[in-house]
């Protein structure tokens, strides 16, 4: 008989999917590595296991602990998944502009929700860094993931996102493409496959208001990049740790209308029902075309799935609202 001992050993080994409708402009194989088919639907699954894997055994997270983090959402329920199993309380600070549907899935799986407004300085008491880290000081027996500047997290993809897109494309793999939000997916993966092969090229898909693209241009943290998006998951205003500027070879900056109206368009047209970052990776994808030759093979990694969307992108009177649809 085959089966798992528990809903944490089906995390990885996700699909590679070649892209057919959206990409035929393009002269290249483009193939998406697949992330929603981990069990909390996300890439995050990989890091929170790892993170968590990594605290107990130096002995940061101790049993019946509870583990606090400051989340867009999947990597709360990458922690939240990995909690139940193991026996540990979480809760999970979010900023007001994540979706409904994330805040309401994280109360599913048992996890306390704290919200946050997203219009704050990092540094200022209210921000979901600030709160978080306020609540790890004030309670007993927890661990503050910092899932930013935690090593683990880049560990996570150089252990297994890497191997498995590098075995997935027979070593062929020439570029990849991802969101940029932590950091610790593009920076584990593209060490791996450096590693692997020096010539692959890794490109990070940025949003206007974040900081990234003009930072790893010209070395200036720019304040006047900084303003509100609507785009989730991928963007800062702060430099984490896990984002490793050398292994990228360079970043484009996706608007937040073009965002959602890809995010769309791959459930319409590829039959790909994906969250917004997704929209954000392969609008990206395209914007490189002039990067890309016949023979070369693009892996585009895409994040999470469309349920925790279905009241935002995929809700037309709010496309219309934001002015991202007729």
């Amino acid at each position: 008989m085959k089966y798992a001992e528990n809903i944490l050993e089906t995390i990885g080994n996700t699909p590679l999917i070649k892209m057919n409708v959206l990409t035929k402009e393009l002269p290249c194989l483009v193939l998406a590595k697949y992330e929603t088919f981990n069990p909390g639907n996300s890439v995050k699954d990989r890091m929170a296991l790892q993170m968590i894997e990594d605290a107990e055994a130096d002995g940061r997270l101790k049993p019946g602990g509870t583990i606090i983090e400051g989340t867009s959402g999947n990597t709360g329920m990458g922690l939240a998944l990995a909690g139940i199993i193991k026996g540990y309380k979480c809760i999970f600070v979010l900023a007001d502009k994540q979706s409904k549907e994330k805040m309401d899935i994280l109360r599913a799986v048992g996890a306390e929700v704290v919200v946050c407004p997203t219009s704050v300085e990092p540094d200022d008491p209210r921000s979901y860094y600030s709160v978080s880290k306020r609540l790890s000081e004030e309670t007993p027996n927890s661990w503050y993931v910092n899932q930013y500047d935690n090593p683990s997290n880049c560990k996570a993809h150089f252990l297994s996102t890497g191997p498995e897109i590098w075995e997935q494309t027979d070593g062929k793999v020439t570029h990849f493409v991802v969101g940029v939000g932590t950091g610790g997916t593009i920076s584990g993966v593209g060490s791996y496959l450096k590693m692997k092969n020096p010539n692959v090229k890794i490109w990070g898909i940025d949003t206007y208001g974040s900081v990234f693209k003009k930072y790893h241009e010209t070395g200036e943290f720019d304040d006047n990049e900084i303003y509100p998006y609507v785009t989730e998951g991928i963007g800062e205003d702060i430099l984490p740790l896990n984002v490793n500027f050398g292994v990228i070879d360079g970043f484009t900056k996706v608007t937040d209308k073009d965002g959602a109206v890809y995010t769309q368009r791959l459930a319409k047209e590829e039959g790909m029902f994906l969250g917004n970052s997704a929209g954000s990776a392969i609008k990206g994808v395209l914007q490189l075309k002039e990067h890309f030759k016949p023979e070369d093979v693009v892996v585009v990694l895409f994040h999470d799935h469309g349920s925790r969307y279905v009241g935002k992108m995929f809700n037309d009177d709010w496309m219309r609202e934001k002015g991202y649809i007729e």
